[in-house]
């Protein structure tokens, strides 16, 4: 018996379908990956399979049975049983998902409690057993903090934990690495992988990266635009896609490998002579820079020592780690932040695109007012000729200059950033700092933003610092890289060299971590490391 089937499954939101006529199974102790791009209808499947449509207006028709629980047809007291107890889901922002009151153990046992009548204690006791066996060091006390006081990927990992703390025989888990660095995902989706191995629960892996499910599941299911366009063993569909829309999405994902004449930077012309001209001065040049916060014994050095230069019309990476001080350094090149030592000289008008364009947008005001303020902060007054200027950073980003009086959310997340990359656009820089500006991007998307810095780049002549936690995004667009960890550059080079023949084992393991497109080649990544892990 299946542990999912899901047939003829249709989700609408008035007059949008959301999910069109999806068929699709899943045995026990197998692993299913969903994928597509933002709106293909992904995420909306995976919530019918809870009932988590229910009471939101949405229409959903079709046959959805979960562990032998016909969905559609659950009243709300079997759906609860459900719900955490026989499936549980592992939701995209496990800051949003936890309380922030309450200490990380309590909301656990809490969950524990609504499906089994035990006591509290025995229920933190559960709860301290399952933060543990999602390797949360010291889970006794850290069962006592709160969320604020986990990083990223253990609240990821605190989130696993709550929905193995009922021993589900149903996992569900959308788009769990996306806004984690290269090895912390690669952690997650190692644990995933064993904790199937040890229960024989049920994975369905929602993401939009191909290659977090070529790391992680036996088969996969294609969707664009609400329907299924090609599902089978991951294998062959990741290798031998069929369909011209999987064709495209694979070749939208970005390669540690080497790059295409295409993807490559334009070879930069710095200008002067052999002796040296004006053109070889750095745009931005920060030398033994240190950014400390805090004071006496809390004092952290978020940036330690570090000197780089950058120069016109290159790109420079910027990799490592959450933490690593890379967005720290990003801040002091563009005059947000000032070094606490050292000396940082700027030669050259600077601005700064952020990573997440939705909070980086006022959403009280409109696009075309938030493009305009670099505008107006530099003096022009006549309104004719800033909705002029708007209008065309608009065109050059493509979008609509008649998008000028619409607001953030009326705009999908790859058009939301580049307004922001307009915005930049009209102070006129020479150089733009990139602050993870693709990491919340689905693939396709993100290769289209990363084509219109290029495309910008060599039309004006700007010098880009690219500043992300994805090696293989990196890898496509710089000229340089820099190799952060804790506070200092461990390796900086020519991005050919590093990515080659890296020497640093930091920068080894960080490699090591990207995901691989080849299922085989994963599962003997995802083999190493555990003996990595032993050995240490």
């Amino acid at each position: 018996m299946s542990l999912v089937e899901v047939s003829g499954l249709s989700v609408s939101f008035g007059d949008v379908r959301a999910v069109r006529d999806l068929s699709f199974s899943l045995e026990p102790g197998r692993a299913l990956g969903i994928v597509g791009e933002s709106g293909s209808g992904k995420s909306a499947s995976a919530y019918a399979l809870l009932g988590l449509h229910r009471g939101t207006g949405a229409e959903v028709t079709g046959s959805v049975e979960v562990a032998g629980v016909d969905v559609n047809a659950a009243d709300d007291a079997e759906l609860r049983s459900l719900r955490g107890g026989r499936a549980a889901m592992v939701f995209q922002d496990p800051l949003s998902s936890l309380d922030p009151y309450y200490a990380i153990g309590d909301q656990i046992a809490q969950v524990y409690r609504v499906h089994h009548r035990v006591s509290r204690r025995a229920a933190r006791a559960r709860a301290v057993e399952v933060l543990d066996r999602v390797r949360i060091p010291d889970a006794a006390r850290r069962a006592r903090s709160r969320p604020h006081e986990f990083s990223g990927g253990m609240r990821q990992r605190a989130l696993i934990a709550m929905a193995l703390a009922c021993e589900p025989q149903l996992l569900i888990a959308d788009e769990p690495t996306t806004a984690l660095d290269v090895t912390v995902q690669a952690q997650i989706l190692d644990l995933l992988h064993q904790l199937r191995r040890e229960t024989g629960m049920g994975l369905l892996l929602v993401t939009h990266d191909v290659a977090v499910a070529a790391e992680s599941v036996e088969d996969v299911l294609v969707m664009q635009s609400g329907r299924a366009v090609e599902k089978g063993p991951v294998g062959e569909v990741l290798l031998a896609p069929r369909e011209p829309y999987t064709q495209a999405l694979l070749a939208a994902v970005p390669r540690i490998t080497a790059r295409s004449a295409a993807a490559a930077p334009v070879p930069v012309d710095h200008g002067g002579d052999d002796d040296g001209g004006d053109g070889l001065e750095p745009l931005v040049e920060a030398i033994d820079v240190r950014r400390v916060f805090g004071k006496g014994a809390t004092a952290l050095a978020a940036v330690d020592g570090v000197s780089v230069a950058v120069r016109r019309g290159e790109t420079l990476g910027i990799v490592g780690e959450s933490g690593s001080g890379k967005t720290t350094l990003g801040r002091m090149l563009v005059g947000l932040l000032d070094p606490t030592s050292g000396s940082l000289s700027r030669r050259a008008r600077v601005q700064m695109v952020f990573q997440d364009p939705q909070s980086s947008l006022n959403p009280r005001r409109s696009i075309g007012e938030s493009v305009a303020d670099p505008l107006r902060a530099s003096g022009e007054r006549d309104e004719s000729v800033i909705r002029s200027r708007v209008g065309d950073l608009l065109e050059r980003v493509g979008l609509d200059p008649g998008l000028y009086d619409r607001y953030p959310h009326e705009f999908s997340g790859g058009q939301r950033q580049r307004v922001g990359i307009a915005r930049a656009l009209a102070g006129d820089p020479d150089l733009i700092v990139c602050d993870e500006a693709v990491s919340a991007l689905d693939v396709t998307t993100q290769a289209q933003v990363i084509a219109l810095l290029g495309q910008l780049q060599r039309d004006l002549g700007l010098a880009l610092v690219f500043i992300a936690h994805d090696l293989a995004v990196v890898r496509q667009v710089s000229d340089r890289v820099a190799v952060m960890r804790g506070g200092r550059i461990v390796e900086e080079g020519d991005v050919e060299t590093v990515y080659a023949d890296p020497r640093d084992p930091y920068t080894k393991q960080l490699l090591a971590a990207v995901p691989a497109l080849d299922p085989a080649l994963a599962a003997q990544r995802r083999s190493d490391r555990a003996e990595l892990t032993t050995a240490l």
